[in-house]
C-alpha cells in the first residue's frame, strides 16, 4: 500500500504555472504602462492621474512591472524554486503598498482591495506554494 508523503505537494507544477501567469501578466501591464500610460491611470484607483511631467510617473511604474516580470523570469530560467519562492513573498509587498497607497489618498476602495489587495494575497500564495514545493524536493 503506498503511502502519500505530506511533505510532497501534490501538483509540482502549479507553482511554475502561476509564476509564469503572474510574470505574463505584469510585463503586459508593464508594457501598457509604457505605450498607453493615460488609459493605464484610471485603473489603478487613485482619484487623480499625474499630468504634464508628472505624468513620467506612469512610466515608472510600467519599468517597475517589467523588472519584476524580468525577475520571476529569470529565476525560473535558472531553476532557482527556493529564491523565486523568496523573491515571490517580497514582491507580494508592491500591491500591497499600491493598495495602501490607493486608499491612503482617497482613490477607489473597490480597486485598492479587489485588485492590488487580491493581487498581494494571490502573489504571497504563489510565493508560500514555491516555498513548499522547494522544500519537498
Amino acid at each position: 500500500m503506498l503511502q502519500k508523503n505530506s511533505h510532497r505537494p501534490d501538483a509540482p507544477w502549479l507553482g511554475t504555472a502561476l509564476s509564469l501567469i503572474g510574470a505574463g501578466f505584469i510585463t503586459f501591464v508593464g508594457v501598457r504602462y509604457l505605450v498607453t500610460p493615460e488609459s493605464m491611470a484610471a485603473e489603478f484607483g487613485l482619484p487623480a492621474a499625474p499630468e504634464g511631467p508628472a505624468a513620467g510617473f506612469l512610466n515608472v511604474k510600467g519599468v517597475r512591472d517589467i523588472g519584476t516580470g524580468a525577475v520571476i523570469l529569470a529565476l525560473l530560467a535558472a531553476r532557482e524554486r527556493r529564491a523565486l519562492g523568496i523573491a515571490t513573498l517580497a514582491i507580494a509587498l508592491i500591491p500591497a503598498g499600491d493598495m495602501v497607497t490607493v486608499l491612503a489618498r482617497r482613490g477607489s476602495p473597490g480597486t485598492a482591495v479587489g485588485v492590488h489587495g487580491v493581487t498581494a494575497a494571490l502573489v504571497a500564495a504563489t510565493g508560500g506554494l514555491l516555498l513548499r514545493e522547494s522544500r519537498a524536493k
